[in-house]
């Protein structure tokens, strides 16, 4: 007899036919969240729950089923896990790092480039029949090339933003718990303070988890310190940003323009940023490329594969889990 997956949301083709192959699945078949009553229901009859960062997979839920052998997570953050309880319970967690470096780095330089230049905008201009002709101050925007992008955290996903900077000559700054030595040689990024880094960037992006010190990384205070040129990008975790803070910030010329892929109480937007046209406001799409949501899948399912046959998971992020089993 198969062991028993639980899947929290519908996942690609190739991924389900990878994870048939070694389990009987229990899935939500919907591309919509999973009710919370129906993930706990579904969690009590599974071996391994597969389960989407949109999901809180707290005390309850794992408390759900005292069999429960792994908990995998379809994205690399995994905030939305009580790790330490996990551990305790001697299961292990998974996420899916790498794979989407590329595309979420991708989507922060389409924020970038849309906020400086103002697509968005234009676009819906120019569809609303708008446009009769070329005028030297429609639609001026921010050059890209030569001005300096401040970095707040040089992970893998921010160290391939400033990768991506080089081509256009940018001066490239950087904040993080440590200096990034790689960033440094190959990319000449320089090492500076948050504070610093704030008032000197023309552009500002965001690559760091949400802990405990990271959430409202950026707030009033942060705002205040910025130019009023500069543009705001977050591809990181919503709460990073004190969401009702950027939205005064957009609206009194404190900041130029903000793009944002992620939000405080997602999917929830703080009301009246839809509305502003110096916001450019994406549904989560950091890695939705088929490549990468394909390979996600399939890291997902050998995870799971691992746990089942007793091996310590490939992306396992709570490695102590077995010093309670």
């Amino acid at each position: 007899m198969k062991p028993v997956i639980f899947i929290t949301r519908k996942l690609p083709e190739i991924a389900m036919e990878r994870i048939a192959q070694r389990f009987e699945i229990i899935e939500n078949p919907y591309d919509e969240a999973v009710p919370r009553e129906e993930l706990i229901s579904g969690v009590k009859e599974c071996d391994i729950l597969l389960c989407m960062l949109s999901e809180k997979i707290d005390r309850e839920v794992i408390d759900a089923n005292p069999n429960l052998k792994g908990i995998v997570n379809y994205a690399v953050g995994f905030n939305n896990i009580d790790i330490a309880y996990a551990t305790q319970k001697s299961i292990p967690v998974t996420n899916t790092p790498d794979v989407l470096t590329d595309a979420t780095a991708d989507v922060a330089w389409a924020l970038l480039f849309a906020c400086a230049r103002r697509v968005v905008e234009a676009d819906r201009f120019t569809r609303e029949g708008k446009f009769h002709g070329w005028s030297p101050l429609l639609f001026l925007g921010a050059d890209i090339t030569g001005k300096t992008l401040g970095i707040v955290g040089t992970g893998r996903i921010g160290t391939a933003m400033a990768k991506r900077a080089v081509g256009f000559d940018m001066n490239i700054i950087y904040c993080s718990n440590s200096p990034n030595f790689l960033l440094e040689r190959d990319y000449n990024a320089k090492f500076c303070p948050l504070d610093l880094l704030l008032e000197m960037s023309d552009f500002v992006s965001l690559h760091v988890p949400l802990t405990a010190q990271t959430n409202h990384l950026i707030g009033i205070k942060e705002f205040v310190k910025m130019k009023n040129s500069a543009i705001l990008i977050n591809t990181a975790r919503g709460p990073v940003v004190d969401e009702r803070a950027l939205y005064h910030a957009l609206e009194d010329g404190e900041i130029a323009a903000a793009g944002l892929d992620v939000y405080e109480d997602e999917p929830d937007i703080y009301p009246g940023l839809e509305k502003l046209d110096n916001v450019v406001l994406l549904p989560h799409v950091g890695s939705a490329t088929i490549d990468t949501r394909n390979n996600m899948g399939l890291m997902c399912a050998e995870n799971a594969i691992a746990i089942i046959e007793g091996f310590i998971p490939p992306q396992v992020v709570n490695p102590d889990y077995r010093k309670h089993v």
